[in-house]
């Protein structure tokens, strides 16, 4: 079985075929938040994707929840989100 992780990589690079897609575990952070008890984890996620191009940043965090709405509070209970386009990050 595919850990949390990689389930979430897999559904982004599916979703958004991104030029960068970096996700950290932050959960150790949180030991002892309600949300830890439930088992969800806690990440930050940064991606840089021509999908976000021309797109607000409330539109990016959309289109970053629609992709993983199966997992919302189950595997994911919080995360971070830095949705990028190709033409705002620096070469």
């Amino acid at each position: 079985m595919k850990s949390r992780e990689d389930l979430i990589l897999k559904l982004l690079n599916e979703t958004f075929h991104p030029l960068q897609c970096q996700l950290v575990d932050e959960s150790s952070l949180h030991v002892g938040h309600a949300g830890a008890a439930s088992g969800g984890g806690h990440y930050r996620l940064r991606i840089v994707s021509a999908t976000f191009e021309g797109q607000n940043r409330l539109n990016r965090h959309r289109l970053v929840y629609d992709c993983l709405r199966d997992l919302m509070h189950t595997a994911i209970h919080a995360i971070a989100i830095s949705a990028m386009a190709p033409s705002e990050v620096a070469n």
